[in-house]
C-alpha cells in the first residue's frame, strides 16, 4: 500500500487498503492517515473524512500528524469553519499546532482569497517562535503571485532571511508569467549566485521573455552571467 502511494498509483493503494480491510485486517493510525491523505490528494475529501469517522469509532486516538491531515484536507476544499474548529479541538486535547498545520492554514487562507488573512497569520507565526518557517513563506510567496498579487510576493520575499530554490523557482516562474523578464533575471540571477540550481528550461524562458520585451542586450548579459556561474560552481 505505501509503494503505492509513493508511486502515485492512489487508486491501487486505496483498493489494496480496503480489500485487507475486508478481509478483517486491522490497521493502525499510521495506515489510515495514509489512506486519508491519498484521499485527499485526488479530491475524494469526503471520503477522506470517512477514514477519521472510523478511527474515532474504533477509538484510536488522533495525533498532530492527523489533525494536520485533516487541516490540509478542509484548506482545499475551502472549508475554513471546519479548520477553526479541528485548532479548537487540537488545543483541547493537549496537542500543539506545528509549522505544518500553520502553513496548510496559510495555503487555505490563501486559497479562500483572504490574503490579509494569510499575512496576519503568518506574522502571527513568528510571535509563536516559528522563525525560521520557510515553508509558510514559500507558500505565501507561491500563492500570492498565483492570486496576481506579485508586487506583496516580492515585497515578502524581499524580508525572508532563508530562501530556497523553491522561493526562487516559483518567484522567477509567476514574473515571467506577468511578463516581467527583467525582475525575473535578476531573481534568477540571485539563485544562482547563492549556489542554487534552477531548472535549465527556467533559466532559458527567461533569457527568450527579455529577448521578446527587445532587452537583446540584458538577454546577452543574463546568458553570459549564466554561463559564468555554472563554470565557477
Amino acid at each position: 500500500m505505501k509503494y503505492c502511494f509513493r508511486s502515485c498509483q492512489f487508486d491501487e493503494g486505496i483498493e489494496f487498503f480496503y480489500k485487507m480491510k475486508n478481509k478483517g485486517h486491522t490497521y493502525d493510525v499510521y495506515s489510515y492517515c495514509t489512506v486519508s491523505s491519498a484521499f485527499a490528494k485526488i479530491g475524494r475529501l469526503e471520503e477522506a473524512h470517512k477514514c477519521y469517522e472510523l478511527m474515532i469509532k474504533k477509538g484510536i486516538e488522533l495525533d498532530i500528524v492527523c489533525y494536520n491531515i485533516l487541516v490540509n484536507m478542509y484548506c482545499i476544499g475551502s472549508m475554513l469553519g471546519e479548520v477553526y474548529n479541528l485548532l479548537y479541538e487540537i488545543e483541547q486535547a493537549g496537542l500543539k499546532c506545528d509549522e505544518y498545520t500553520h502553513t496548510a492554514l496559510i495555503d487555505g487562507l490563501c486559497r479562500a482569497g483572504n490574503i490579509d488573512g494569510a499575512l496576519k497569520h503568518l506574522r502571527y507565526m513568528y510571535t509563536l517562535g516559528f522563525n525560521s518557517n520557510l515553508v509558510a513563506y514559500n507558500c505565501m510567496v507561491d500563492r500570492l503571485c498565483k492570486a496576481g498579487y506579485i508586487n506583496k510576493a516580492l515585497k515578502i520575499f524581499g524580508t525572508m532571511d532563508v530562501r530556497d530554490s523553491i522561493t526562487y523557482t516559483s518567484l522567477v516562474h509567476n514574473l515571467c508569467k506577468e511578463r516581467r523578464f527583467l525582475i525575473a533575471s535578476k531573481v534568477l540571477l540571485a539563485c544562482l549566485n547563492q549556489g542554487m540550481k534552477l531548472f535549465r528550461s527556467t533559466q532559458r524562458v527567461v533569457v527568450k521573455g527579455l529577448r521578446f520585451a527587445c532587452l537583446d542586450s540584458e538577454a546577452r548579459k543574463l546568458r553570459s552571467k549564466i554561463r559564468l556561474v555554472r563554470i565557477l560552481q
